[in-house]
């Protein structure tokens, strides 16, 4: 099943793939593509499958997180806040879902990419790639509720820092951390099915029997909560000079792009 540049499909009753395709924009989330993750989401739940894969399209990005165009300086707090809360469902139907979820990260991942990520319950990256939970850079907090999972998924000293500084870390690096949980070499990259057998291999019994087990540590109402006041303060902090001019230089860039 194509939904615009969300594609979703299930393998055999095997696994579901839902893969972002929008490699001429890095993969970011246009407001468009939050409803037609929302809908391959609701319908993966509702199939068999041992898990679920989310990648992206191409080998650059795994995606950039949101794409400016509408999400824009212009936006009121509470605006902001309502087209932020969107995507933060869409990662509480990732941390939810009846099964494991994996991330194949084909390329870097910024910002929200790495949101989504977290929200993932195994992260698989390819060698040579980089990640960065780089919002506190343009003057916000982590928009979707991500940097709340984060302190959930590593140390939650190496969370604040890396969301403190907004650095950009090789996979590596992160792999140290805890953060990816596998890398695997550009050579032996592509075989979906080699680099998810450990979790094809299984029941699915098994498979929701463990994922049940991982929810009740995570998926707590406490932890929906506080996603919120995360997004809330991403939206306080909208209008800040950094975030705004952060926001005009990219629209300017895309401005000159279509000159």
């Amino acid at each position: 099943m194509m939904c615009g540049e969300i594609f979703y499909q299930n393998i055999n009753n095997t696994y579901g793939l839902i893969r972002i395709e929008r490699p001429e924009k890095r993969n970011a989330i246009s407001k468009r593509m939050v409803e037609q993750f929302k809908r391959a989401l609701k319908q993966a739940k509702h199939e068999q499958m041992n898990c679920l894969v989310i990648t992206g399209a191409g080998e650059r990005m795994f995606c950039a997180g949101g794409d400016l165009t509408y999400l824009h300086g212009n936006l009121t707090e509470e605006e902001a806040f309502q087209e932020l809360y969107q995507m933060k469902e869409v990662l509480m139907d990732i941390v939810s879902f009846p099964v494991p979820v994996i991330c194949l990260l084909n390329g870097d991942a910024l910002g929200g990419g790495c949101e989504i990520a977290t929200a993932c319950d195994i992260r698989i990256a390819k060698e040579g790639t980089s990640f960065g939970f780089i919002q506190s850079t343009i003057g916000i907090t982590p928009a979707w509720g991500g940097g709340i999972l984060l302190y959930e998924k590593v140390h939650p000293s190496f969370a604040f820092q890396w969301i403190l500084e907004g650095k950009i870390y090789e996979g590596q690096y992160l792999q140290k951390q805890g953060w990816i949980h596998r890398l695997i070499s550009e050579d032996a990259w592509g075989n979906l099915e080699s680099m998810i057998e450990p979790y094809i291999s299984k029941s699915i019994s098994l498979m929701q029997t463990l994922k049940e087990q991982y929810k009740r540590k995570i998926a707590s109402l406490a932890l929906s909560a506080e996603m919120n006041e995360e997004i809330r303060n991403c939206a306080k902090e909208w209008h800040s000079p950094a975030h705004v001019e952060a926001v005009n230089t990219f629209l300017e860039r895309k401005k000159t792009e279509h000159i």
